[in-house]
């Protein structure tokens, strides 16, 4: 029985892809008109179909203007949407509201989520927001088109349809050649070097998958397991290193969190992941003690050459006191912190806990942080109320230590 689904499945997932290829030579604009009308499943699967086929064979310029007419004949009809806010404010009810909904709701909505419905369309339609993202960034109307995709990947991607993971050396190789080619922190040069990150007792990594793009990270965590909390980048990825057994570790450092997907960008895992990974870890090894990081400071050398200073990375203390000014003091106009990973870290409840000069000695550590780091601390009693604080009022927690070292006089230059 489970064979004879299978092929039924296949048969299903087949048919309207080679019907897509075969017949339909209409405009784009027709078959998405027609696509937006249709009321039999094997019609909508069929045009669905054909739109995935002919983007997928677009150049940049016809995927451009593809994104052009939805933009802007699929676009909310402000004229329904007076018609039926008047409908609604005259009496609040269940028919009232629902004309509402439906004339607030743009038809590229829908045309997204029939999209949706061929099987394998998920992936296409999120590599279809890679493209929108990268054609569209300064476009207007592109980028409103863009918030419908959100709004809908936001719904389909939320926590509760993701399946976190473990990735190890025995995982299938085709998912290891993704973890190699989506590591965005610290570039994985061969398949020995990955084989050090997954191999080792002492070593962990996690992925959150989605049910329909089972073959597709969107996110994944290194860990690496210690005895107190390193310093330093190089040693950690060593791979003659020595290994620690699992068991004797008090410390989970999260060195490496990679988003894999470009077309989910905006759309958060990262809070969930960190959350469900020390979880996960607290109960399979309950000697651990610590869960922190050890993260890239990425924005620190722009910030020091808009402030006019330039200090050797060499110089550990004027470094260490620059870094911490910088992911204390530096902010966005909207008041919170200038640094990308520190919004992400302090944004999940971490707290500022360590500043490490010399940390990063590669080429890429030392032309974008002057080569430190900083440790991001997840003290299991105070993440809610870290959390809290920092939505409310954008407080930024940190430790003594680092709000000393902030404060403290710089050299003269």
């Amino acid at each position: 029985m489970t064979l004879l689904a299978d092929l039924l499945a296949t048969l299903v997932e087949r048919r309207p892809r080679r019907a897509a290829r075969d017949d339909d030579r209409r405009p784009m604009r027709a078959v998405t008109a027609d696509l937006i009308g249709a009321t039999g499943e094997i019609r909508g699967l069929t045009l669905a179909a054909t739109i995935l086929d002919r983007y997928a064979a677009m150049d940049d310029a016809a995927r451009r203007g593809f994104f052009d007419h939805l933009a802007a004949d699929m676009a909310v009809d402000p004229a329904a949407v007076r018609t039926a806010l008047d409908l609604y404010e005259d009496g609040q009810t269940r028919d009232s509201y629902g004309t509402l909904m439906a004339a607030a709701e743009p038809p590229r909505q829908e045309l997204i989520r029939r999209l949706n419905h061929v099987p394998g369309a998920t992936g296409a339609l999120v590599a279809m927001r890679a493209d929108l993202l990268r054609l569209g960034r300064d476009d207007p109307a592109l980028m409103a088109l863009d918030l419908d995709f959100r709004h809908l990947f936001a719904s389909w991607f939320n926590r509760g349809f993701l399946i976190l993971r473990p990735i190890s050396w025995e995982s299938p190789a085709h998912i290891l050649e993704k973890i190699i080619a989506y590591e965005a922190v610290h570039q994985i040069d061969n398949w020995r070097a990955l084989r050090a990150r997954l191999e080792p007792p002492d070593r962990r990594c996690f992925a959150f998958f989605h049910p329909a793009m089972p073959d597709e990270p969107l996110i994944f965590v290194e860990v690496a397991l210690t005895r107190g909390l390193p310093g330093a980048i190089g040693a950690l990825l060593a791979e003659d290193r020595a290994v620690l057994a699992a068991e004797e570790a008090d410390t989970a450092v999260f060195y490496s969190i990679s988003n894999c997907q470009r077309g989910l960008a905006g759309i958060t895992f990262g809070n969930s992941l960190i959350k469900q990974v020390v979880a996960d870890l607290a109960s399979d090894l309950p000697d651990l003690r610590s869960f922190a990081t050890l993260s890239p400071i990425p924005g620190l050398r722009d910030w020091l050459g808009e402030s006019g200073r330039d200090p050797d990375p060499e110089d550990a203390d004027t470094v260490a006191r620059l870094a911490a000014r910088y992911l204390l003091t530096a902010k966005r106009p909207d008041g919170r912190p200038r640094d990308p990973v520190a919004r992400f870290h302090l944004g999940n409840g971490a707290s500022v806990h360590r500043i490490h000069a010399r940390a990063d000695q590669s080429d890429r550590g030392r032309a974008q942080s002057a080569g430190a780091m900083v440790s991001y601390l997840y003290d299991l009693r105070r993440v809610a109320q870290n959390h809290e604080r920092y939505a409310a009022e954008g407080r930024v927690a940190a430790a003594a230590a680092v709000t000393s070292l902030a404060a403290a006089d710089l050299p003269q230059t």
